[in-house]
């Protein structure tokens, strides 16, 4: 391999490149060539008016691989193109021997030198901030892509605690390998969206990755395997699909940065997502802390639809699980309200307020007219399925909870909410008297959360159901560990359980030794 020199900057006539970070400067405004252009420039430049071997660049830019001629082409088209602001044909081609560059004449500055020329970066804004990157593709899989990228933007874009850069700007990346850290100092964001696809007979496989552009850590990564058949109709499975994960993987990095600052530094919206995690517990004692931070942003912001919602799911859990006690249950019918009234264009504030007038004001009607406005801004919305699937399935409505939350799961394979998903199904399995497939799911929401006291309570039902009495009962056991004063009357009058489901489920529960 060619050993290279240390980083620096070159500059020749009206340009300047940084070799470190792949930026070509031309009078102050950058592009960026990718690691392989960057590789390709920098050893032309270096020997400047020389002829340089096709060997030899190809190793520069792919040391150690074998790779056809063409990609060198493709790369040395790109390379002009970038250089045309300038004015000239500056690389030359030698048939059958390499490539030359005999341009301005060129100088080599060090880096520390070199920093004075490098634009100021663009500042991140407060909330979390994406740019989607150009997908990679080949052939005729360019336009499907494409949509695929702008139905993606789109989506995203929906989502309103989260900045997206426009597809104007981030295309600029196209046909060029993105430095993530680049991306995010030019773009001013803090996390990149990349992929590719790639299509072979009748399959195409889609891979997608999100990075962090501080650190450049993977936040999350997926591959998609499809059968190509109505393309336009897989482009916006995929697209949902892939905004559907991203949605609760940003919000997990945002916790993670959040616990990183002072607790007295922290604005409205870093205070409600510091919530989340308690939230999303679903037990009674987080919830308490959760509300601590909830009450400081809604003193900062009173009309903040999302901290309402969540003020809600809060109130929701502690009237359930810590005595149903009713000045819970009338704070979390009040929080929802106000969330509806102020979380108009808020699909989260939507969902969690829907979930509270289905489950604390047993107001079903309210509850989907509110998850399905949730979907109708922003159909990606896993939570809104996932919280829909309960709701629908203490209401008897076996179908539409196996239906929502497997869609749900879909969109959101590991969402922290993935055992309330996994519970709708339980309850939806068991009001069919499909026991095996109630306590396989139950035993999948055990798994999900195995600290909320109501993924037992469906697996010793589902044990009873199926006369496994040993299991149900150490079952039942943690149940009243985790939630002592736990009473299935109480639990099934708590949440209006269908009478045909509760005399099912108070039937097993009794069995399995919960209390009356």
């Amino acid at each position: 391999m060619t050993e290279q020199p240390a980083p620096a900057t070159y500059r020749f006539g009206s340009f300047s490149l940084d070799v470190e970070t792949g930026a070509l400067l031309c009078q102050g405004i950058p592009s960026l060539l990718g690691q392989r252009g960057t590789a390709l420039l920098r050893l032309l430049l270096e020997r400047a008016a020389v002829p340089v071997s096709k060997d030899a660049l190809i190793e520069a830019a792919w040391p150690g691989l074998a790779v056809e001629d063409s990609n060198l082409t493709v790369q040395i088209a790109a390379l002009r193109r970038a250089l045309e602001p300038g004015g000239g044909r500056w690389i030359e081609t030698l048939p059958r021997r390499g490539y030359r560059y005999i341009g301005p004449p060129v100088s080599r500055v060090e880096a520390n030198a070199a920093e004075a020329d490098q634009p100021a970066p663009l500042p991140v804004p407060e909330k979390p901030s994406i740019a989607v990157l150009p997908f990679e593709q080949s052939g005729e899989a360019t336009w499907f892509a494409d949509g695929m990228v702008d139905d993606i933007i789109t989506g995203l874009s929906r989502i309103r605690w989260l900045f997206v850069i426009a597809r104007n700007s981030s295309f600029v990346w196209r046909d060029r390998i993105a430095n993530v850290k680049q991306v995010g100092r030019d773009l001013g964001v803090r996390y990149v969206l990349q992929g590719s696809v790639r299509r072979a007979d009748d399959r195409v496989r889609i891979n997608a990755q999100l990075a962090d552009a501080a650190s450049g850590a993977q936040i999350w990564a997926e591959r998609y395997d499809r059968t190509v058949g109505d393309l336009f109709a897989l482009q916006d499975e995929i697209a949902l699909a892939v905004v559907g994960a991203i949605e609760p993987s940003l919000r997990r990095a945002e916790v993670e940065r959040i616990r990183r600052k002072r607790p007295d530094s922290l604005d409205t919206y870093e205070l409600v997502l510091r919530a989340q995690p308690d939230v999303d517990s679903g037990m009674p004692d987080r919830a308490a802390v959760a509300l601590t931070q909830l009450s400081r942003a809604l003193g900062l912001e009173p009309t903040y639809g999302l901290a309402h919602g969540l003020a809600a799911m809060c109130h929701h859990n502690r009237f359930l699980r810590a005595g149903l006690k009713e000045e819970d249950r009338l704070a979390s019918v009040r929080h929802a309200r106000l969330a509806i009234e102020r979380g108009r264009d808020d699909a989260l504030a939507l969902t969690f307020a829907g979930f509270s007038l289905g489950m604390d004001a047993h107001d079903r009607q309210a509850a989907f007219a509110a998850f399905e406005t949730a979907l109708a801004l922003s159909p990606s919305t896993a939570l809104a399925w996932i919280l829909g699937s309960v709701v629908a399935g203490w209401a008897g409505e076996a179908e539409r909870a196996i239906d929502w939350s497997e869609h749900g799961l879909r969109l959101s394979p590991f969402d922290p909410w993935a055992f309330a998903a996994y519970d709708a199904q339980a309850l939806g399995h068991f009001n069919r008297d499909h026991y095996a497939e109630a306590a396989t799911a139950a035993y999948k929401s055990n798994l999900a959360n195995p600290a909320h006291s109501i993924t037992w309570v469906q697996l010793a039902a589902s044990l009873a159901a199926l006369g496994r009495m040993e299991e149900a009962r150490a079952a039942a056991a943690s149940v009243l560990e985790l939630q002592p004063s736990f009473r299935i009357s109480g639990q099934l009058a708590g949440v209006d359980c269908a009478p045909q489901l509760a005399s099912k489920l108070g039937k097993a529960l009794r069995a399995s030794g919960l209390p009356e």
